[in-house]
C-alpha cells in the first residue's frame, strides 16, 4: 500500500523493568526479571508499528542534542522511519520514562525533556502537500502543541487528509474535555483507551461515556485491554471485537501498536469490524515482546494472527 503518513509527536526512551512484582517500596530492594533500554513514546511506537506494516512514514519531532536523543533517531531510522523533520535542541535534555511492566499491566514515571516542546514552527509545511494521513499521540504531554492541533488537523481536512490521535493519561487530571470536543469534528479515528475516555467525558460503564461524546463525524476506537476493543461510528453503531490469546510478557506500547493497525486498516479500505480485528492482532502481538517500538509486528505476522480464533 502506497500511502505516507506523517506522525507528529514526542520522543524519549524508555527503561523497561520488568518481573513479577515491580511495585516500589520505600527503604527496601527488590530483583526485577529483565532490564531494557528502548525507543519509547505513544507517537514513536506508533510510527514503528505502521513502518513495520509497509507504509511510508515521516516522524515529525525534538530531541535534545544528547545520547538519548540520538538513541531515538537511530532507532527510528532501524525501524524504517523517515527522522528528516526530528530536530535535536543544544542545551536540552531528551525525555526518559521509567517503565514497570508486569505481564498484566504497566506503570509508567516520566521525565519530561523535550517531549513538551514540538511546537508549530517545526511542522513542515509541505506535510500538507505529501501526506495521506497524520497522526499524533499523547495529547496531553504535548503541551506546547495543544492549542494548535485543531487548526492544523482542519487544514488537513480541508486538503483531503485523513486524522488521527491518541491522548496517553493525563497527569494533571484536568481532561481537557472541551478541547478534545471540538478536535473530534476534524479527526477521523480516535483511539483512546477505555479508562482515558471515561475520564475525559464521564460516564459509570464505557457505552454510557460513548453517549456521552458530543456528535462527531469520525471513528472512536476504544482499547479496552484484555477484553478487546470497541468501535464506535458517528451514530449509535457499536462494534465489539474480543482479545487475541497470547502469553503477554511486556504490555508496553500494546495500545500504541494498535493505534499503527487500526491506522493502516484504514487506510487499506478495512470494513470497520476488520479494521477493528486488525488492531486488536497488532496490540496483542506486540505483548509477546520486550518494548514498545523494538517489537512492532510485521504485517505477515499480523496476517498468521487473524487466521487465529479469538
Amino acid at each position: 500500500m502506497n500511502k505516507i503518513v506523517y506522525v507528529l509527536g514526542e520522543l524519549n526512551v524508555d527503561l523497561i523493568m520488568t518481573g513479577d512484582d515491580v511495585t516500589p517500596e520505600w527503604n527496601r530492594e527488590k530483583l526485577v526479571n529483565s532490564f531494557d533500554m528502548a525507543l519509547g513514546s505513544s507517537s514513536a511506537i506508533t510510527a514503528c508499528g505502521l513502518a513495520g506494516l509497509g507504509l511510508d512514514v515521516r516522524m515529525v519531532s525534538v530531541v535534545g542534542d544528547d545520547e538519548f536523543g540520538a538513541f531515538c533517531i537511530e532507532r527510528l531510522k532501524e525501524r524504517g522511519v523517515s527522522v528528516e523533520h526530528v530536530a535535536a535542541l543544544e542545551a536540552e535534555k531528551t525525555g526518559v520514562t521509567l517503565s514497570l511492566s508486569t505481564k498484566r499491566d504497566r506503570a509508567l514515571l516520566t521525565y519530561m525533556g523535550t517531549i513538551s516542546m514540538l511546537r508549530p514552527e517545526h511542522l513542515p509545511e509541505r506535510m500538507l502537500d505529501e501526506a495521506d494521513h497524520i497522526h499524533f499521540g499523547s495529547y496531553f504531554l504535548q503541551g506546547s502543541m495543544r492549542p494548535h492541533w485543531f487548526a492544523w488537523f482542519r487544514k488537513a481536512k480541508e486538503r483531503g487528509i485523513t486524522t488521527s490521535f491518541d491522548t496517553g493519561w493525563d497527569p494533571s487530571e484536568r481532561w481537557y474535555k472541551d478541547e478534545i470536543s471540538e478536535l473530534l469534528a476534524v479527526t477521523d479515528y480516535f483511539v483512546p483507551s477505555e479508562d482515558e475516555l471515561m475520564n475525559i467525558f464521564g460516564g459509570e460503564s464505557l457505552y454510557e461515556t460513548l453517549d456521552a461524546v458530543p456528535a462527531h463525524p469520525g471513528r472512536i476506537a476504544v482499547k479496552c485491554g484484555a477484553r478487546g476493543a470497541v468501535l464506535a461510528g458517528p451514530g449509535k453503531e457499536r462494534i465489539v471485537v474480543g482479545p487475541f490469546p497470547v502469553e503477554p510478557v511486556d504490555t508496553t506500547g500494546a495500545g500504541d501498536s494498535f493505534n499503527a493497525g487500526f491506522i493502516y486498516a484504514s487506510l487499506a479500505g478495512f470494513e470497520d469490524k476488520e479494521a477493528l480485528r486488525f488492531a486488536c492482532a497488532c496490540g496483542a502481538l506486540a505483548t509477546t515482546r520486550i518494548g514498545g517500538a523494538s517489537g512492532v509486528p510485521s504485517l505477515q505476522d499480523v496476517e498468521a494472527m487473524l487466521k487465529s480464533p479469538n
